[in-house]
């Protein structure tokens, strides 16, 4: 999951959450990283978040699923960050984040 935000300094940040099952199959969630991004363009955001996830070593062909807010720069069905990301890994499934889906209903 990623979230990107503007902080009080006016710089872009970028989010990185990560949900996977570990090796004794129990679901686990955890805060990855905060990254500075020089702006919210969907190749900016995939760029840093690939870098986070090789520099852990992650091996980002396993990604199953996305999920992010309901922003054009990242649902975007062609050049979205969730379709960037699919074009390296076609079953990482993009999810819109439903607590978003909840505040834009309230």
């Amino acid at each position: 999951m990623v979230d990107e935000s503007r902080d009080e300094s006016k710089k872009e940040q970028m989010a990185i959450v990560l949900r996977f099952v570990d090796a004794k199959g129990m679901i686990r969630e955890r805060f990855l990283d905060l990254v500075h991004v020089r702006d919210t363009l969907s190749v900016t955001l995939k760029d840093s978040l690939w870098s986070q996830l090789l520099q852990y070593q992650f091996d980002v062909t396993k990604i199953r699923g996305q999920g992010y807010d309901g922003a054009s720069n990242m649902r975007g069905q062609w050049n979205g960050l969730q379709a960037l990301v699919r074009k390296n890994c076609p079953y990482a499934y993009y999810v819109h984040c439903f607590a978003h889906r909840l505040q834009l209903a309230l």
